[in-house]
């Protein structure tokens, strides 16, 4: 047999079990991240990640994906189908072994997969143990093989239950609710996202999600179809379509540098703010790593260069940095490396140093092409560039002014905060309020040893439309600087939060339950994930939760937070309940104010996470940005329930 026929030649011993799973069900958030909707989600990705594997070494073009009517979830495609052969090692067949042996896979066989998605690789077996019931089919030489599981444990030998002439394998399960207790109800969206977002990073495979649990206007089942035929430059289109662009074409490269297939896509907007996106096997590495660092490089080198020698930049009085040719950028950068070595606090920083030269040196010759090919273009983003560098300046004494002490303050505090006595950081939670009549009931309702108040004075500035300077100069966001008591940036990433000193480990916005409460939460949630998005990333910010009503019969006081829930209370107490629905936080006493919303006993607070980088940054874009058509048709699909207080 030629060298060539055993590279592509994945039998049974193609397979290597690494370690059992044992643990799995002990400790689940050791290989899903968490038990909660993202882990819940993370399974999902853990076996299309098996068929995006076999579309990566040219095998599979075709998945589906389907959300069943009972919430189980059922994962096909037109692979070769896993191997059901026995395996020499373990004495049964491949499929069993793939499915309950945890890192066992032909991704860690360099001769079967050349690349491989996935983080972990623990794979569908991962999945197996954290469903309470897992049925594989596989389509292959001929037959159709099955076999089945309960939490893990295999409940009969593979076996042929009829003949195919096609090949592929599809993987039903349903998770197991002893492990999920906090919902195992999957989100379309979420799914959705995840599934577009693979679509463009694996251009020309059609990926279809279906939603079995709801029908569209038609009758039909909720589906939609993810294929690309550009890739990157598509997922970019797609990425700053609320954006006005500043160039008209996207510019992309895909190729192979030392041995490492790199794509990368990138346009400049209008905009201020710096979009970078980066991808490793599919993973978005949002951590960033030696990948984004290559990006980085070679953009600043040979922008650089360019202007310099086009002399744009002769009558310039001061140096250009790094940040001001990442102004109004929207980059997404995708290799694919054999063997990735992750690091950081998620694992989600690639380390592998060949990759920072690979993607540095394809990025260069990128643009070098692009910036002679398209002489007006150059000039427009080098125009944009300069004025980078003025309002970077402009930027720079504003931030000075933030860190500097304010002669008003105690101790270098915004005058406006109530501070807390407690001095661990890790036991302080501050409150963002919205007006200083809720802020006055706050300060009166808290518990002074552990919460500290900072009211805010009508809506803060919406950073998506705003140049940096201005961000820094506005006094509200001044004060949530100092009052949290992080630093801000460098030179070379003027945006970099250092949260060493950070003296609350909650961040709780907390404003009226109406429709400027919801806008103003908007506004502070854009300010942190555009300036702040360490404090997101650490778990430092919530969403307080006060009721909408408050219920009375004769003594009885109960406090609603919906419509459902008011109606079933008044049905509790029989009928004819009086009802007070508040308009604002102001409206309540302080004494309501922390039985409801700030008494950690009691109080529901919604934890902010970012679950999708690259759909958090679009949906911003487009909430806060100028667009209004794109925004109004995504107010129109998600306001279901509208409640306006005139």
């Amino acid at each position: 047999m030629s060298e060539e026929a055993k590279k592509n030649q994945y039998s049974a011993d193609s397979i290597q079990a690494l370690e059992g799973m044992e643990h799995v069900r002990m400790r689940p958030s050791m290989y899903i991240g968490d038990v909660g909707p993202r882990g819940l989600h993370h399974l999902v990705y853990e076996v299309v990640d098996n068929s995006i594997d076999e579309a990566m070494g040219g095998y599979c073009d075709t998945i589906g994906v389907t959300i069943n009517e009972d919430n189980s979830i059922t994962v096909n495609d037109n692979g070769r189908g896993i191997p059901v052969g026995l395996h020499q090692k373990e004495g049964v067949s491949a499929l069993e072994v793939v499915m309950t042996k945890i890192g066992a896979g032909g991704k860690f066989d360099k001769d079967s997969y050349k690349v491989s998605g996935g983080l972990h690789g623990v794979g569908v077996s991962c999945v197996n143990a954290l469903s309470k019931h897992l049925k594989a089919t596989v389509f292959r030489e001929g037959k159709i093989w099955e076999q089945e599981y309960e939490r893990g444990k295999t409940l009969y030998p593979v076996k042929s239950v009829g003949e195919s002439k096609v090949t592929g394998t599809e993987v039903t399960f349903v998770p197991d609710d002893i492990i999920f207790t906090q919902t195992t109800e999957y989100n379309y969206e979420t799914l959705a996202n995840r599934m577009r977002e693979l679509a463009y990073l694996n251009k020309g495979i059609t990926i279809t999600l279906t939603d079995k649990r709801n029908k569209d206007e038609k009758g039909e089942f909720v589906s939609e179809v993810f294929h690309s035929e550009e890739g990157l430059k598509e997922f970019i289109r797609f990425l700053d379509e609320t954006r006005d662009p500043l160039i008209q074409s996207v510019i992309a490269m895909e190729g192979e540098k030392n041995g490492i297939p790199v794509e990368v896509a990138m346009i400049y907007n209008t905009g201020y703010s710096e979009n970078l996106h980066s991808y490793v096997n599919n993973i978005n590495t949002h951590e960033g790593g030696t990948h984004l660092s290559g990006f980085r490089r070679g953009l600043t080198s040979t922008l650089k260069k360019y202007a310099d020698n086009s002399g744009m930049l002769d009558k310039l009085k001061f140096e250009i940095s790094g940040d001001d040719f990442r102004e109004g950028l929207t980059a997404i950068v995708s290799v694919k490396v054999a063997e990735p070595q992750f690091e950081g606090q998620t694992k989600t920083k690639l380390g592998n140093r060949e990759v920072t030269s690979a993607v540095s040196q394809a990025v260069s010759e990128m643009l070098t092409d692009y910036l002679e090919e398209h002489p007006e273009d150059a000039k427009q983003i080098v125009e944009k560039v300069k004025l980078a560098a003025q309002a970077r300046h402009a930027a720079a004494k504003a931030r000075e002014m933030v860190q500097r002490k304010n002669p008003m303050s105690v101790g270098g505090l915004p005058g406006k905060l109530s501070d807390c006595s407690e001095q661990d950081p890790t036991k302080c939670e501050v409150f963002l309020v919205e007006g200083d009549s809720a802020g006055g009931t706050a300060k009166q309702g808290r518990d002074r040893m552990f919460q500290a108040i900072l009211p805010l004075r009508g809506k803060i500035l919406n950073v998506e439309k705003a140049m940096q300077h201005k961000v820094f100069e506005n006094e509200e966001i001044k004060n949530i600087y100092t009052a949290l008591g992080v630093t801000i940036g460098t030179e070379e990433d003027s945006k970099a939060l250092n949260l060493e000193k950070l003296r609350y480990h909650k961040v709780v916005i907390m404003c009226d339950a109406d429709v400027d409460g919801s806008h103003i939460e908007t506004l502070i949630l854009t300010f942190f994930f555009r300036y702040m998005r360490e404090l997101i990333e650490g778990g430092h910010v919530y969403i307080a939760t006060p009721p909408l009503y408050l219920v009375k019969k004769g003594a009885k006081r109960r406090y609603a937070w919906d419509d459902k829930e008011r109606d079933e209370i008044v049905e509790s107490m029989g009928g004819a309940a009086g009802i007070q629905r508040y308009k604002g936080l102001g409206e309540m006493n302080a004494e309501q104010l922390w039985d409801t919303t700030m008494n950690p006993e009691f109080r529901t607070l919604r934890q902010v996470s970012i679950d999708n980088a690259t759909e958090t940054d679009r949906i911003f874009s487009m909430l806060m940005g100028d667009e209004v058509p794109p925004r109004r048709e995504f107010i129109e699909k998600n306001a279901v329930y509208a409640n306006i207080d005139v």
